[in-house]
C-alpha cells in the first residue's frame, strides 16, 4: 500500500516546518504596537501574523490523513492554509486514495507563496488548489459535494464558514475543527454539538483539541 505521508520528500518538509513552527512563541505580537485584533480587518490580521505558523499538531495531522484515507472524499476543503502543514497531510491522503483534490484558502500572500513552495517540494502540489483571499468569498461558489471539511483558520470564522458550506456537504461528510479547546471556539461548539443542527460529533484529545463531526 502506498503511503505518501512516509515518503522522504514529505517527511523532510514536515520536519522542517514543525521545527520552524517552534519559533511561533518568539515572534513578537503586533498587539504591542497599538494593533487591535478586534478592530482589524481580516486582511490586516493575516498580514500581522504572516510570520506565525499556527500549525496543526503532528498527531492531528496523522489523524487527518487517516480520516481522508477512510472517507475517500472527492473534494476536501480546508479553511486556513497557513504554511501548508495540514494541507500536506490532506494532500498526501488524496494522492494515496488515487483521486480527489484539496481546495484550501488563505488570505496572507506570504503564506500562500510559502505553502505553494512547500507543497511543490513535498511533491504533492498537483493535489491542491490554493484559493487566495477571504474564505467567505473564495469558498462561496465552490461546487459540492464536499466530503471532508477542515476548519483551521480564524476561530471566530469557523462557524460562518461551516454555515456557508453546509448545503454542499455530502451526506456523511466529515467536519474537523482544530483547536477546539480555545475559548473563541465556543459558538462553533455550541452549534455543532446541538443535535437539531444535524451533526454527530465527538471531541478528540490531540494538542489543543479537535472536534470531529459527521453530517448525519
Amino acid at each position: 500500500m502506498t503511503n505518501t505521508l512516509q515518503s522522504p520528500a514529505v517527511q523532510k518538509v514536515l520536519d522542517r516546518l514543525f521545527e520552524d513552527a517552534k519559533r511561533d512563541d518568539d515572534v513578537r505580537s503586533p498587539s504591542g504596537d497599538g494593533f487591535s485584533y478586534e478592530s482589524a480587518t481580516a486582511q490586516e490580521r493575516a498580514d500581522a501574523l504572516a510570520d506565525i505558523y499556527m500549525p496543526i499538531s503532528a498527531a492531528g495531522g496523522g489523524l487527518l490523513y487517516s480520516l481522508v484515507r477512510a472517507a475517500r472524499p472527492s473534494t476536501v476543503v480546508e479553511f486556513g492554509t497557513s504554511y501548508g502543514i495540514s494541507t500536506i497531510y490532506l494532500a498526501a491522503a488524496v494522492a494515496d486514495n488515487g483521486f480527489g483534490e484539496v481546495l484550501t484558502t488563505e488570505l496572507s500572500a506570504t503564506k500562500i507563496a510559502a505553502a505553494q513552495s512547500n507543497l511543490t517540494e513535498a511533491g504533492i502540489a498537483d493535489q491542491v488548489k490554493i484559493l487566495p483571499g477571504d474564505a467567505l468569498t473564495t469558498l462561496a461558489d465552490i461546487p459540492g459535494p464536499i466530503g471532508l471539511l477542515l476548519l483551521d483558520g480564524w476561530k471566530d470564522l469557523c462557524l460562518p464558514v461551516l454555515r456557508l458550506l453546509e448545503d454542499r456537504l455530502a451526506p456523511g461528510a466529515l467536519v474537523v475543527a482544530d483547536d477546539s479547546s480555545f475559548p473563541s471556539m465556543s459558538d462553533y461548539l455550541t452549534y455543532i454539538r446541538n443535535p437539531t443542527n444535524g451533526y454527530v460529533t465527538t471531541s478528540f484529545p490531540v494538542e489543543d483539541g479537535m472536534e470531529i463531526s459527521c453530517r448525519a
